[in-house]
């Protein structure tokens, strides 16, 4: 490797050197709620998501680096001149906040060696890194081929910065981004989104459901649904564990307790719609919104993830099996409506699972739309390019380094050849997208290690 065992010290002691100030930006950053939000003039994503950008390229002026900020878009970091041999893209946008936390969520807290925040993993902490590990490979002169870090402002609602992007600029051939996990990602799987309503006629009747509430986010598994119910006693609801109930004014409210888990990983939770429909199905109700949930019960079955009574389960051997969850259900006056989240294999295409769960819930009486459409994102594991990272992260590490397929998406997921390599590290759980997200200095130098190393082989 190019980066020989002097130069991978050098670049540790600089990364090292470089902590408390890399510490000190990423407070300034996510204390900077940078949440999509209302466009304003000049700022498609609202006033927090370009001061953030401006913040970073600012920095990025600071340490020496020539910068272009695209209309508030996203921005461009710069060594070299001419065709970027190599890009490296992460996002400055983060997810709300949520509920939950035991430290502020925009505010930097050091605690138990651990640095919390929400955009700490995700993805401020590993710009921050890879901004640093920048500044270390450069001060070694070993960068003979320009390298372009572009930091986005959408990517958790839908990419589209780096559409206007490529409007204006197209990304390198080589790309890549810490916004999944080491050693590298890939393979991730396609998703779909689709959405499916029933409208009733006898709403109302002796024993009725009257409301069903569950799921608020449809990429991931709900962890508490609800329904209120009418002229049922006590005795008929047969309450069983992970339910309970309260006594209303004139209904019964059931809750239903499941635990949350990410869409593309359903098995690692338990989905409390499902457990409520599964349980109103077996009630006795004399209305057609009991048909309809017997109806979704057979469809969604209850700890049932791969798809399979929906008519879609398949599976391949380099990416895995199809999942699916039901993640959003409302039940209010004459209407039902639902989301469902499916992430499907590599060898797929969207339009195949698409057509068949829309015949399965059309048949069932459900008027079926899909909201959203991504086919599968996959690079070959022997290409040149992926083998010199899984060498770096190797020569980092001391551990083996290999490919992996997800299911969920990344930045790179919608880009001809990308590749997500970091920032998390294989089996870590770093609550992103949850409460009390969080990084560890450490990992903070490795990651900017992890940057100049790479940088350098595949620009040296």
């Amino acid at each position: 490797m190019k980066s020989d065992k002097n130069i991978r010290k050098i670049i540790h002691e600089k990364c090292s050197d470089y902590y408390d100030e890399m510490e000190q930006f990423l407070k300034e950053l996510v204390a900077i709620p940078s949440v999509m939000n209302k466009a304003e003039i000049n700022m498609p994503y609202g006033e927090n998501s370009a001061k953030v950008l401006d913040v970073f390229l600012k920095k990025a002026e600071n340490l020496g680096f020539k910068t272009r900020n695209i209309d508030n878009y996203a921005g461009t970091i710069d060594i070299g001149e001419g065709k970027p041999e190599l890009g490296i893209l992460c996002h400055l946008d983060v997810v709300d906040a949520g509920k939950g936390w035991n430290y502020p969520p925009f505010e930097l807290t050091k605690a138990n060696g651990k640095l919390y925040g929400r955009g700490t993993t995700d993805d401020k902490g590993p710009a921050v890194s890879v901004l640093y590990g920048l500044k270390a490979a450069e001060e070694t002169e070993l960068i003979k081929k320009p390298v372009r870090f572009i930091v986005g402002c959408n990517e958790e609602n839908g990419s589209d910065d780096l559409e206007y992007y490529c409007k204006m600029e197209d990304l390198p051939e080589k790309l890549y981004t810490p916004d999944g996990q080491y050693p590298v990602i890939n393979i991730e799987k396609g998703m779909i989104r689709g959405k499916f309503r029933k409208k009733f006629s006898d709403f109302q009747s002796e024993k009725s459901i009257l409301k069903i509430y569950g799921g608020n986010t449809v990429n991931a598994v709900p962890s508490e649904a609800f329904a209120e119910i009418s002229n049922l006693t006590e005795d008929e609801i047969n309450i069983e564990n992970g339910f309970s109930y309260e006594i209303l004014k004139s209904s019964i409210k059931i809750i239903s307790k499941g635990v949350s888990a990410h869409a593309s990983t359903p098995d690692n939770g338990k989905n409390a719609l499902t457990a409520l429909i599964e349980l109103l199905s077996h009630m006795n109700f004399n209305c057609e919104a009991s048909d309809a949930l017997k109806s979704l019960s057979q469809i969604f079955p209850h700890g049932e993830t791969n798809g399979e009574h929906a008519g879609v389960k398949c599976s391949d051997s380099k990416s895995g099996s199809l999942t699916l969850v039901l993640s959003v259900l409302e039940l209010d006056n004459n209407n039902i409506e639902g989301i469902f989240d499916i992430r499907f294999p590599v060898n797929f295409k969207s339009e195949e699972i698409n057509n068949k769960i829309q015949k399965t819930l059309e048949s069932h009486g459900f008027e079926y739309q899909c909201i959203l459409a991504s086919e599968p994102h996959y690079v070959d594991e022997k290409s040149e390019f992926v083998q010199t990272l899984l060498k770096v992260y190797e020569s980092l590490t001391g551990k083996k380094g290999n490919c992996i397929a997800i299911g969920g998406g990344t930045y790179v997921h919608n880009t001809a050849g990308g590749v997500a390599f970091g920032a998390e590290m294989p089996g870590k759980e770093y609550n992103i997208h949850c409460a009390d997200e969080y990084t560890v200095p450490e990992e903070m130098i490795l990651n900017a290690e992890m940057t100049a190393n790479a940088v350098i082989e595949i620009c040296g």
